[in-house]
């Protein structure tokens, strides 16, 4: 300090320091606001004068858009490139030492160049922790037993199956081209469409406990770091006692007793009246921003939204129930929130079928697409009759859709048989104020059935949707990537086209209550546009991206989710990325079906000295 001189001139070059940092952060916060405006604005001048109350804020949508990009950047932040990285970061997320073979499994996915963030594996922890309560031996001989199972031995994968089933095909060869890698295992498998295990929450929670308890990271020295031999001879005791499977009730009344005691849906029993439409509940949905989907999370989960025991075919009749409330360790493609089935990557993501994955093609490039939604697919979803068909989701979708159901809609308030148009007033929506909501449809969507599947079967027409449904040919998904915007909606389980739709150029937009093995690695509002179940928030998605009659449209927007989404998909959903995935869903498994496996683990970091053990 220089004795006489004003504070502010001694410290003039910190003053000055301080000036142009706040500069900066004010000049960075200008930036991102007139992003996020650029972003709302489809043509300003003329929306201002128009609808001058829409621009008092932001759009919901692009205040999500912003938010998705931010939490996508603090996952990415959490990447690893190296194996000691990993292992550091497997302890601290799962609370025990990796499992053997960890270091060999890590350097199969850098050598296939994966992105590997501890995150995008959580899910195999949700469906093998509750098994860290049950007897290794139990496991094994539930497995062994079951009729449809996928066997490894001496690293080669054989299966056993009732009678022939491509799933089983598929997922063998899956497991076949790990298997070198792999201990010796049994899998039980689902060839359902449905889900299979139901515990109630009460089990789970105790189950989690004992979980919890097991979190145990044994000196070095005291760690087994091989897996012992498998015991082959309990594949043939037939003292062993399969579990009970529930082949006739309401799938409603057997899946709520899995929600938390004081959640919404715990208390409430099963609608048994289907004739009158769906009731859709007014307002904006539970836990949405302004009405549109803010936690994906929870947008999904029946257990806090009980209004989907009437909304979802899952629920009202699904084709097949086998149901157990033991935990039994069974492996399938997609499951309920509250099922605890063992996910995979569905069996059709991994095949070669055109039907579901478009083959190679991926589309146009954005600005040679068409304007317009597409949506083909058969009226499944369950068992659909004359008296429950209004509530099932594909029948409504298709009918929110149509240009000419929503017309007479708007001007009877009556609905089309199976939808009652809600009031759009809270939406703040273009078109509706016009009155021109069904007309405006009609310019851009493209949605019909190629089958009605009626119950009992007709053909591809039945005879009480008829009056309401036409049956449009087939349109192969490659040739659907013409299209900007591809809706993707559940049918008797999960949507087996949205991969496909993920690597194209399109814009998936998606509703469903299913989980999937890659929920994690996918940012709602960054990779796809997410819709609620009841299909409320469909039109102001769409008002929101291609705006009416040239106002309002945000097409950058779009266009942006469509390509981010689809070089994504192309990092980690790649039929690499599902290998690398059950390759460690398999080293965990193997773990909790050894007798020893509170000791078995990857010390090797910690033997060498290159890591500590904290």
């Amino acid at each position: 300090m220089i004795q006489g001189l004003p504070l502010w001139t001694q410290n003039r070059r910190g003053n000055l320091l301080f000036l142009a940092a706040t500069a900066s952060v004010l000049v960075t916060f200008l930036s991102c606001y007139v992003f996020l405006r650029s972003f709302d604005n489809g043509r300003d001048t003329h929306v201002a004068q128009e609808y001058p109350k829409h621009k008092q804020k932001l759009h919901p949508i692009t205040t999500l858009i912003a938010q998705a990009e931010t939490n996508w950047h603090h996952l990415l932040a959490k990447r690893t490139h190296e194996l000691q990285g990993a292992v550091r970061q497997y302890r601290r997320r799962r609370k025990r030492h990796p499992p053997p073979g960890f270091d060999e499994w890590f350097r199969y996915a850098q050598e296939r160049d994966a992105v590997i963030v501890e995150d995008f594996f959580d899910q195999i922890y949700h469906d093998l922790n509750p098994f860290w309560s049950v007897e290794p031996k139990r496991i094994r001989q539930l497995a062994a037993g079951f009729e449809h199972v996928i066997q490894v031995r001496n690293g080669n994968a054989t299966f056993r199956t009732d009678q022939p089933r491509s799933w089983m095909d598929l997922w063998h060869n899956l497991v076949d081209t790990i298997a070198v890698h792999l201990p010796d295992l049994d899998m039980a498998i689902n060839v359902m469409d449905e889900s299979r295990v139901i515990v109630p929450w009460e089990q789970i929670d105790e189950a989690m406990m004992v979980e919890r308890h097991k979190r145990i990271r044994l000196p070095p020295n005291e760690v087994v770091t091989s897996f012992p031999e498998y015991p082959n001879e309990e594949q043939t005791d037939e003292s062993v006692t399969q579990p009970q499977w529930i082949t006739e009730s309401s799938y409603w009344d057997l899946a709520r007793i899995a929600c938390l005691p004081t959640s919404p849906s715990r208390d409430v029993p099963q609608l048994h009246d289907f004739n009158e439409p769906a009731e859709i509940p007014s307002g904006y949905p539970e836990n949405s921003l302004d009405g549109y989907v803010k936690n994906w999370t929870l947008a999904k989960d029946p257990c806090v939204q009980p209004h989907l025991r009437g909304l979802h075919g899952s629920f009202i009749e699904p084709v097949s129930i086998s149901t157990t409330h033991e935990l039994f360790p069974i492996f399938g493609g997609s499951k309920l929130p509250m099922n605890n089935d063992i996910l995979l990557p569905p069996a059709m993501y991994w095949a070669d079928n055109d039907l579901y994955s478009g083959g190679d093609a991926h589309g146009p490039p954005w600005r040679e697409k068409q304007n317009k939604l597409i949506w083909r697919g058969v009226a499944s979803g369950g068992r659909n009759k004359l008296d429950n068909w209004k509530h099932f989701q594909r029948h409504r979708f298709v009918s929110m859709m149509n240009g000419s159901s929503v017309l007479m809609a708007e001007r009877t308030r009556e609905g089309a048989q199976n939808f009652k148009l809600p009031s759009y007033h809270y939406y703040n929506l273009k078109a509706p104020r016009n009155g021109f909501l069904g007309e405006w449809l009609s310019t851009f969507t493209d949605a019909a059935f190629v089958h009605l599947v009626c119950f009992p079967d007709e053909g591809p027409t039945c005879s009480y949707t008829n009056r309401y449904f036409s049956v449009e040919p087939s349109i192969p998904m490659k040739d659907q990537y013409v299209a900007k915007y591809l809706p993707d909606i559940d049918g008797n389980s999960f949507s087996g086209r949205y991969r496909g739709f993920l690597r194209s150029t399109s814009l998936p937009i998606k509703a469903t209550i299913y989980d999937e093995w890659h929920d994690s690695r996918l940012v709602p509002w960054l990779h796809f546009v997410p819709m609620d179940n009841t299909f409320i928030d469909i039109y102001g998605i769409l008002d929101y991206f291609l705006g009416f009659e040239g106002y309002g449209s945000h097409d950058g927007a779009a266009e942006k989710i469509a390509m981010d989404g689809q070089i994504w998909a192309e990092k980690v959903l790649r039929k690499e990325d599902m290998q690398i995935y059950v390759y460690r869903l398999l080293l965990e498994y193997a773990r909790i079906c050894s007798e020893q496996r509170e000791k078995l683990g990857y010390v090797a970091d910690l033997v060498n000295g290159s890591a500590s053990f904290a």
